[in-house]
């Protein structure tokens, strides 16, 4: 980014690496300043037209209004205000009102920060985190000034508000030598460390996923804008794999929140290791794409989205990254699951490996939920492996494992038990939360244990739609496939279905669209499923039927007590 700061719609990017403010006088002499002015008068303009009104009594000029609300402001920074003679410090309710409601202006925007570095040994790499800290303690000193001299009073009470940014990265060029085909990736800077303040509370344009993924028609590397300095990459580790995931400036925030679902690679890692995957996300090119493209030649699969503001959901960014993650997987003969998979350490030393499988909504979160409150005195502790998408692979001794992909989970906030959203809240990312289907990236499992082969004890389908109770078990493979297979849910409306659909395996992120190659990795590991003896079954948890079939996610919580409960 060559600019000094970026403004798009409700986004504001400061570059500390050509313009760090020193001082409050420096705050209101900035360019970036001046921007927000002008964005803030719109804001008053449409919702405020009591206070825009006031302060356009004597002109309709904006620049006029900003140029003697900044002599105001640094008036203010060094006199009272019974020594400004203006018209604005003699009537001090409506200069508070305006203060306080341009504080919460800025507020309102996604605010980030970037400071880019060519050694990672320097001075700016340990103190980017100071750095920051400093320009968020400049912005709240100069807001408590400048309102305490209008209120003519000190406060009594003090919030600790964000009232810098609400995330800082620091941008390192890695010497990375791009595979033929992809050299205008070439010196777009890595996220290196990234700092978030948390509790995140963002508001992106929409708050549901309506796209499919699908083939592109030629590698979407030849519709790549570069524009300039327009990109940063976060190379993601996406379970056992590597994911260069450019993100547009624009989309930032979306870069952001994948620091709490997906581990940050290391720099001697990312710069020496060939990606398994490339994400272009936000591409420039006027169309509305969510595609991918295997490159066989240099075998990395990559994935487009183009610049619509419809992809201003992190529903887009998490799927995409994983599509790209399960179709790789596929090929080298990992099956992806679309579920959840957790270890549960009884206090007796037993453990128990728990695989559900299901599309979203199908009740698998609200099962264990139930099954930690009714086990509660069985039951140590859990362990996440994966929260939303995983894979069955056979190990090198040829038994059935499972692998997480996701150090974090996103979820809706509804679906959380009561007690998880302030247990996590102080690391957690929060997506809309006053809007329906809000949802939360709530960091879930360290990255080691995501990555190491997991023991299968029980392999069960979420089962949303059939008017049933508890758990039923397969007999063999025959019996239990189809109903895998057919991914069968009664869709809640957190994306774009609602009502009974189906899905080919539950899973439109790479099995959908690799069917014929998924079949046989479902035949194959299916067929291992019954031979080493591993239960596979549904669990009935009833979240589509009427009322929720009346509190049914219980037996089926009470179903696996009993499981767990066996030696």
């Amino acid at each position: 980014m060559k600019e000094a700061y970026y403004f798009h719609d409700d986004t504001v990017i400061l570059n500390y690496s050509k313009k760090y403010l020193t001082s409050k006088h420096d705050i209101v002499s900035s360019e970036v300043f001046d921007d927000i002015l002008d964005h803030y008068l719109d804001y008053l303009k449409e919702h405020h037209n009591d206070l825009y009104a006031f302060l356009t009594a004597e002109t309709q000029d904006h620049d006029k209004i900003k140029t003697h609300m900044k002599f105001v402001l640094k008036s203010l920074l060094i006199s009272e205000p019974s020594e400004i003679n203006d018209v604005y410090t003699k009537v001090p309710e409506e200069m508070l009102s305006i203060i306080e409601e341009g504080y919460h202006y800025w507020r309102s925007l996604q605010r980030y920060s970037v400071l880019y570095t060519h050694n990672e040994e320097g001075y700016q790499i340990q103190n980017f985190i100071e750095a920051d800290d400093r320009e968020s303690r400049l912005v709240l000193d100069f807001y408590r000034e400048v309102q305490q001299k209008i209120q003519g009073s000190k406060n009594k009470v003090y919030r600790q508000l964000q009232a810098g940014t609400n995330a800082s990265m620091l941008l390192s060029y890695y010497d990375w030598k791009a595979p033929k085909g992809y050299e205008r990736l070439e010196g777009i800077p890595f996220i290196n460390e990234i700092l978030l303040r948390t509790p995140l509370i963002l508001h992106p344009k929409h708050n549901k996923r309506t796209n499919t993924f699908t083939d592109a028609l030629h590698n979407p590397m030849a519709d790549f804008i570069k524009g300039d300095e327009e990109w940063v990459c976060f190379p993601a580790k996406v379970g056992s794999l590597l994911i260069y995931c450019y993100f547009h400036r624009n989309f930032v925030t979306s870069a952001v929140a994948t620091a709490n679902l997906f581990e940050l690679a290391g720099a001697e890692e990312a710069s020496t290791r060939k990606p398994d995957a490339i994400l272009l996300f936000g591409n420039p090119d006027g169309g509305k794409d969510t595609t991918f493209w295997h490159d066989a030649e240099n075998d990395i699969w990559v994935g487009k989205l183009s610049n619509d503001p419809a992809i201003d959901y992190f529903g887009y960014t998490k799927k995409a990254i994983l599509t790209l993650h399960n179709l790789a997987m596929i090929q080298r003969g990992w099956l992806p699951i679309h579920g959840a998979m957790v270890n549960i350490y009884l206090k007796d030393g037993t453990k128990k490996g728990l695989m559900f499988m299901g599309d979203s909504g199908a009740g698998k979160s609200e099962t264990l939920e139930a099954l930690s409150t009714m086990a509660s005195d069985l039951i140590d502790h859990q362990e996440t492996v994966f929260d939303d998408m995983g894979t069955i692979h056979l190990d090198k001794d040829g038994k059935v494992r499972g692998q997480g992909t996701e150090i974090g989970a996103f979820v809706r906030l509804d679906d959380l038990d009561k007690g998880t959203a302030y247990k996590d809240m102080d690391r957690s990312i929060f997506f809309n939360p006053e809007k329906s289907n809000a949802r939360v990236v709530i960091p879930a499992a360290p990255y080691d244990v995501v990555t190491t082969d997991q023991k299968i004890d029980i392999f069960l389908y979420a089962n949303n739609y059939t008017d049933k109770r508890g758990m039923h078990l397969f007999e063999n493979r025959d019996e239990a496939e189809p109903v895998f297979l057919e991914g069968k849910r009664f869709a809640l409306g957190t994306t774009q279905e609602k009502g009974l659909s189906t899905t080919f395996f539950a899973n439109p992120f790479g099995p959908m669209q690799r069917q014929k190659e998924t079949k046989v990795l479902i035949d194959t590991l299916f067929d291992k499923l019954f031979e080493q003896n591993i239960p596979v079954g549904e669990i009935y948890t009833c979240l589509g039927l009427p009322n929720k079939g009346d509190h049914g996610i219980d037996k089926a919580a009470e179903a696996l007590v009993n499981f767990v409960k066996q030696k």
